[in-house]
């Protein structure tokens, strides 16, 4: 094991989660959905902390694994997530107010996110998290900069895709849309990135004047 694996692993294996967060993710295990890794969770609540988020928009709710991690560090603020699968969100649903998240604290939206999202509030956000359809990573991105204030956050998980996007072997059409993804933020006066690599990659992008 090379010590960058060491590192990783010893990350990983840092983070204590919640009950109610470790139960989610043995339900997104058993039901084949790839939910944020605990480093990658912890890392979203300290960002969720630190923005003293009051609205928080996921575009992919899987069971509430990354929502939980959310509200965990905004323990205040209203979440909306959308997701395709409905059974995923009755299921994030239940793991939400089991956790003991107020109702009226959720919004589950059950749809096509590219439908979704062109009718949500510009700049009506604190944090935007992307965790859905690789594929069309680029154009929610797009819509997370519109949708996150001036000075808020878009959350990129799985920017690493598994590895592949540093291995330049791999060209297919998901790691060209994550490696297009990384160098036009990178380059971008309209946000501060930074890409970590903890979890499966964890892309960060503040907005900026």
């Amino acid at each position: 094991m090379t010590d960058k694996v060491s590192d990783w692993k010893f990350a990983e294996d840092l983070v204590l989660e919640h009950e109610d967060i470790m139960h989610a993710r043995a339900q997104s295990i058993e039901l084949g959905v790839e939910a944020v890794s605990p480093a990658t969770g912890a890392q979203l609540a300290v960002i969720a902390a630190a923005t003293n988020a009051e609205n928080i928009i996921e575009i992919g709710t899987g069971v509430g694994v990354s929502g939980l991690w959310l509200l965990a560090g905004a323990p205040n603020a209203v979440l909306t997530s959308i997701d395709i699968e409905a059974e995923h969100q009755q299921t994030a649903r239940k793991n939400f107010l089991d956790a003991g998240i107020p109702a009226n604290r959720l919004r589950l939206i059950t749809g096509r996110a590219r439908e979704v999202l062109p009718r949500m509030n510009e700049q009506a956000y604190d944090i935007v998290l992307v965790d859905a359809d690789p594929a069309s990573v680029i154009e929610y991105v797009e819509h997370g900069l519109r949708l996150v204030r001036m000075g808020g956050t878009v959350l990129v998980a799985h920017a690493l895709w598994r590895g592949h996007v540093a291995d330049p072997v791999r060209r297919d059409d998901t790691v060209a849309a994550f490696r297009t993804l990384l160098r036009e933020t990178s380059a971008s006066d309209a946000v501060i990135s930074a890409l970590t690599p903890v979890g499966d990659g964890l892309l960060q992008l503040v907005r900026v004047e």
